[in-house]
Formats: structure tokens, sequence, C-alpha cells
């Protein structure tokens, strides 16, 4: 939507914010695809920067239409922290923290094997039993996440069958959450509902708190997924960090130590790449996606590394302006560490032209 924006398609932003809303009003959430075997699982929660954007790009009275939508998608996320418990501390997609704050994992509702995958997923359910239903629920969620799939999830980062996405609470799915429950207050507050305006303030304000507690690293400066389980942060360093400097949630000092360890860690010639360890998984080194790129870049200039977002940004453009000078085509993803070389990885071949790709780059060159 941001490529749509830059080329003044306003009225196609309307046309897919409506689309999206009517998912959510007939579904209760925008499914991970639009086909009928995605209906266990949901897209990561954009909508909310949808909506936003389409209320900066028109005007603000589009916010009050879609706020029904806005709600139910929260009440999906949100489904059954009303009931969490000591006894009971996670429901689908919330979990109850240890200092009683209810922070959100990726799920999917649907325990069988995966339509797109099937046999796979057979296989792996026969060969593991039990313990391959749950790696099957573990893959379903991290599908969920769109980072199918890292080293990120994996206890052992070179081993998928040691996936563990559900054990975690994500970094940057409460980013994402936190901006759902702030732009709903922000429209009740522009509609005079101080009550509901109060509520859902406390609501971000809580998860910003939350957020802060439990992903942040203050030994290493940077922010990571949480184990629930057994109460520790994972180790893998990767681009999600850039979520809360994304959403103006982190210090002047976290924000610092984000910029440095994503610039010693993540940055190479072609951008930043998804994580600093190849799994040979695509969501990991050497692959950069653009939104990852865009997160980055908008959450250091947040925060006035304005050096550091021009160098990934720069690096980005040109490496996406060498690729389609030499095969007429933009990538779904790009190998940011070797740029003679394509990406790699995922259970499916790269895709030529992406959406994402196009939009964010066409956001990057309207900067100049």
């Amino acid at each position: 939507m941001l490529g749509l924006a830059v080329s003044e398609r306003v009225d196609m932003i309307e046309d897919m914010v409506k689309n999206f809303a009517w998912m959510i009003e007939e579904i209760g959430f925008i499914p991970n695809g639009n086909r009928s075997y995605y209906l266990g699982r949901s897209q990561p929660p954009f909508f909310s920067l949808m909506v936003a954007l389409l209320a900066e790009e028109k005007d603000r009275s589009v916010l009050a239409r879609f706020l029904p939508a806005l709600e139910k998608e929260y009440s999906f996320w949100m489904e059954g922290s009303d009931k969490l418990s000591e006894e009971v501390p996670t429901f689908k997609r919330v979990v109850l923290m240890a200092d009683g704050s209810i922070l959100n994992r990726h799920f999917d509702d649907v325990p069988n094997p995966r339509a797109e995958m099937y046999q796979d997923d057979v296989e792996l359910i026969e060969s593991q039993g039990d313990a391959g239903k749950q790696t099957l629920l573990n893959i379903r969620a991290a599908c969920e996440s769109g980072w199918d799939f890292s080293s990120r999830w994996c206890a052992d980062f070179d081993k998928l069958a040691t996936i563990r996405t559900t054990d975690l609470v994500q970094v940057d799915l409460n980013c994402l959450l936190y901006h759902l429950e702030k732009l709903i207050a922000c429209i009740y507050q522009e509609n005079g509902d101080a009550d509901k305006y109060d509520e859902y303030f406390a609501l971000c304000e809580s998860r910003k708190e939350a957020i802060n507690t439990y992903f942040w690293n203050e030994d290493e400066c940077y922010y990571f997924d949480y184990n629930w389980v057994d109460s520790s942060q994972t180790t893998s360093i990767n681009a999600a960090a850039a979520y809360p400097l994304f959403f103006i949630l982190s210090s002047a000092d976290q924000a610092r130590g984000v910029a440095k360890t994503i610039d010693k860690e993540l940055l190479k010639d072609g951008g930043l790449r998804t994580t600093n360890f190849n799994s040979g998984q695509q969501w990991d080194a050497p692959n950069g996606w653009a939104p990852l790129q865009w997160m980055a870049i908008k959450g250091l200039r947040n925060y006035g590394h304005e050096s550091l977002a021009s160098t990934v940004k720069e690096r980005s453009v040109l490496l996406n302006d060498k690729v389609f000078k030499n095969t007429g085509k933009l990538m779904e993803k790009y190998n940011v560490e070797d740029t003679i070389l394509s990406s790699g990885g995922g259970e499916y071949p790269v895709q030529d032209g992406f959406g994402w790709t196009n939009s964010v780059l066409l956001k990057l060159l309207s900067e100049d």
C-alpha cells in the first residue's frame, strides 16, 4: 500500500481496506491467504496500519468507519484472555505472563496437516507420533507469523525439527497489537468516548511496558523473543528487533543499542539480512526481505539514526536495481550477503515480482 500511496492510487488502498474489513466481519480475522484451507490462521495484524495509512492519505473520517473491524480483529487475537490463570496460562494466541500482563503468540486453530504441504506433514506425524503433532502446530504457527521458516523459531538454530513457535511470545507481533490498541484508543478519543479511550489506552500502555520488560535484554542492548515456557529470552538476533523502533516504543538508549547491533550483525552489501544465522531457511541469512528493510529504515529514522537508515536504504535500492537490470524482474526476496547470487530457502521456488518489494522500492525511490 506504500507503493499505491506513492502512485496516488488512494482509491485502490480504500478498496483493499474495505475488502480486508469484509473478511474480518465475515470470518473474524484476515486469513493467512484467501483460500479456505487458511481459515485456521491469520495474517500478522497489519490491518490497523492499513487503516491508518488510508486516513493519512484521504482523511481521518475513515477511521470511525473501520472501528468495528478493528475491534473485531482485536477480539480474535485476544480470545480467551479473560479466562487465563496461573493454572491455565495460555489459550490460543494469548499468554499470561508471570507479572500478570498478557502478551500474544502465533497459533493455528487447525491441527491437521497443511493442505499446501500435505504429504510432508503426514510423514512428519507418522515419523514422530504425538511429538509430530506438536511440531506440526509449531510449523503452522510459524506460517501465521509469515516467517516460514526461520532459525528464530528453533531451539537448535540448524534443526527445524526443534521448532517451538507456540512456546514463544514474539516482539514484532506484540508491537503490531500495540498499534492496534493505540489506534482504537485514538478513534474513541476523537469520537468523544472517554471511557473506551481510557480502556484501550490502558491496554496499549500495559503492552508497551510488557514489551520492554520481556523482550528487551539490557546486557545485549537488543530485543529478543521470549520463551514463556522456560521463562527466558531466545538468542536469535533478527530484524524483528526494529519493530519497537518503528512504533516508537523504545528509549533513546534502547534505540542506540538496536542500531549498533543492526549495523554489526545484520547490515550487508545488499541491505539487512533477516537473521545473522544461515540455516538454509528463507527467513534467515543470507536473505533480506523488503518489509523488514522498511521497518528498520523508518524505525532508525524515528530515533535520529539517519546515517544507518540511509545506508540500509541505499544498499537495498541498489540491489533491487541491479537485479532488475540483470533479469528484468523484481524479486520476492534477495541475497543481501553476496549480491551476485540469488536468494534461496523455503518450501517453494523464489517468486518473481512481489507486492511488498515493488511497494517498498517505490516508496524509497520517491524520497529522492
